[in-house]
């Protein structure tokens, strides 16, 4: 299991990445067009770099619901390999058994 502390920090980049994400489109859409004058450009590049760097959404890791673990894990589901697995072979997962041919 991750530690806590990891796993609080990523909570913490979410909801971060949340509250800039509007603010963040806005100035990209600005930078990306070449209509705008460069002084323009210029200005929103500035703005973006003084927002928050955990405000950007690369800076984010899929982890599983459960564990925190940090690869192997289904964005379908929010888990896990393992703990998917462990779920589905309970049977807590509708529509999901084991594949046999």
């Amino acid at each position: 299991m991750a530690k806590l502390a990891i796993i609080n920090r990523n909570i913490k980049r979410q909801k971060i990445v949340r509250k800039y994400t509007e603010q963040r489109s806005v100035l990209n859409k600005i930078i990306n067009n070449p209509n705008f004058t460069d002084e323009e450009r210029y200005n929103a590049r500035i703005k973006l770099q003084k927002l928050p760097r955990d405000s950007s959404p690369v800076r984010l890791r899929n982890r599983c619901a459960l564990t925190g673990r940090p690869r192997g894990i289904y964005s379908k589901f929010g888990l896990g390999r393992s703990k998917l697995r462990d779920i589905a072979m309970s049977g807590k997962i509708p529509g999901i058994i084991k594949a046999s041919w």
